[in-house]
């Protein structure tokens, strides 16, 4: 028997996802991969290995699982309800799936995408120089139950482990930077674009987003004559009648609508995790501080291995122990003794 994990059940639209595709926008492929890229490195990170491997992205809810031999599994992304063996687990953290045994993930809590990751990675097959699905350009195909997702092999053991959840799972305000068709949009409407409270619309899936709002459409003086152009994720395309369109991961490569901005790839995570109903603002930020932003995120990404931690901390295994309060009511304090 191959070493798998079993889909018992699971929810319409699963499919696997690693980084994406790059060097493709030529032939109409755009990227692809994951809707959240951190959340594929956390579970790398909480399962020691590289981010190059695939996970199984779940869009608003999960399903049922088992393995046809022990596995480690991570999950990640949007946190969801879960149970291993009919007792709820937390988010965040890595497990030991036995053999047999039962995995069941359920709604998502808030945001849009979970992750469930395996030790080893998925071993399927790569298309193009990756495993992600790209439905919008058919490559791939979804995840339904009854299929065996073959695993590779994983030299790694350590489980019981997890992270500090990063915040992106209930919209807020994204940072955009000027994109080809700024300029067509005057002071006026750019100002009240960034003063409006959007809200994600039920028309949304991998490839963007409609964002709903109160008050008039967004209008750019001559729209109607702009040539396509290369599009990229986060760009925000105004349609016809002034809806704004938030692009994600299989968007088109090109695109003649005007594009007001384009939200900055550090926020990207975020804005693609906000869930049916979630409210989004947008404030415009120069290259500089996008650059600044993006610094920042590759730090964090670098640092993600050093900030996994133990679910039950163990004594034996924390090096930095003295920091702890072990016993309560106890202080690193210099006590205060008292007369009898």
């Amino acid at each position: 028997m191959i070493r798998a994990l079993i889909v018992r059940r699971i929810v319409p639209g699963a499919t696997l996802q690693d980084r994406g595709r790059t060097g493709f926008l030529a032939f109409g492929l755009s990227r692809g991969g994951a809707a959240d890229l951190l959340a594929l490195a956390e579970g790398a990170a909480l399962l020691g290995q590289s981010t190059s491997c695939a996970a199984l992205e779940l869009p608003g809810a999960g399903g049922v699982f088992e393995a046809t031999e022990p596995l480690r599994i991570a999950l990640t992304g949007a946190p969801m309800q879960a149970r291993l063996e009919g007792r709820p687990i937390v988010w965040n953290a890595s497990y030991l799936l036995a053999q047999g045994a039962q995995l069941e993930i359920g709604a998502a809590r808030s945001g849009s995408y979970g992750y469930l990751h395996v030790g080893g990675g998925f071993a399927t097959q790569h298309v193009l120089g990756a495993q992600s699905a790209h439905l919008a350009a058919g490559v791939g195909r979804v995840i339904t139950a009854g299929d065996h997702l073959a695993v590779g092999m994983d030299r790694a053991s350590d489980v019981g482990l997890t992270l500090p959840t990063e915040p992106r799972f209930d919209g807020g305000a994204l940072r955009l930077v000027d994109s080809f068709q700024s300029g067509l949009f005057d002071a006026d409407t750019r100002a009240r674009f960034t003063r409006t409270r959007f809200q994600r619309d039920a028309r949304a899936n991998r490839m963007g987003m409609r964002l709903t709002s109160q008050g008039d459409g967004f209008f750019a003086k001559g729209g109607l004559n702009i040539l396509s152009e290369t599009i990229v994720p986060g760009d925000i395309q105004i349609t016809g009648d002034g809806a704004p369109y938030l692009l994600f991961a299989e968007s088109q490569t090109t695109g003649g609508y005007p594009r007001i901005g384009t939200v900055i790839p550090a926020d990207l995570p975020q804005a693609a995790q906000t869930p049916l109903g979630g409210r989004m603002t947008f404030e415009f930020v120069t290259r500089d501080e996008a650059l600044r932003a993006q610094d920042r995120m590759q730090t964090y990404l670098t640092q993600l291995p050093n900030r996994v931690r133990p679910l039950i901390r163990d004594p034996a295994q924390m090096r930095d122990l003295l920091r702890h309060q072990l016993i309560s009511g106890a202080t690193s304090g210099q006590l205060e003794l008292k007369e009898p």
